[in-house]
């Protein structure tokens, strides 16, 4: 995704809109451990401030598709997240450094940080009907289960000596 910028930085213009279609190639997706993007959009603007620095003010919204937690079938989750920050900045934070001679600049690395950070840390597929849940001598908790009122008879019997 890379912009150009002359505009901005001769000043001919306020801002440079920004309305692009996000594409990642299989490779990386793979890394990043989702299987896919789907209907993924970068909407929103590039500014520059008084010190010729350049604001990002965008918002990232799609879908990825992410293996369920339990049965590893694929699962849509919708995302959408917004940033609103330096882009110098935000490219120092990623370990990469924006070059002042070009009249470009590529936004990329800082829309896939972003979509990295909206992957939930487990996704579970709302048709999971077939999936064994319990065996011999183990059980999948779930949130909604509360076993703080199960005690442990040995831990039980520990408690009756402190007191």
């Amino acid at each position: 995704m890379i912009i150009d910028i002359t505009k901005l930085k001769s000043n001919i213009v306020d801002k440079i809109d920004i309305d692009y279609s996000v594409n990642v190639d299989d490779e990386t997706l793979k890394e990043s451990g989702i299987i896919e993007l789907k209907d993924t959009y970068v909407k929103g603007f590039i500014t520059k401030n008084e010190v010729d620095n350049y604001n990002l003010n965008v918002i990232i919204s799609g879908t990825m598709v992410l293996p369920c937690s339990i049965s590893l079938k694929p699962t849509n989750y919708e995302f959408s997240c917004s940033i609103d920050e330096n882009v110098q900045e935000l490219l120092e934070e990623l370990g990469k450094t924006l070059k002042n001679s070009e009249n470009s600049l590529d936004i990329f690395p800082i829309i896939w940080e972003n979509i990295l950070m909206e992957i939930p840390m487990h996704i579970v597929n709302e048709d999971i009907h077939d999936v064994k849940l319990s065996g011999d001598g183990w059980r999948v908790i779930t949130d909604e289960e509360d076993d703080s009122e199960s005690v442990n008879p040995e831990l039980q019997k520990l408690k009756d000596l402190l007191k």
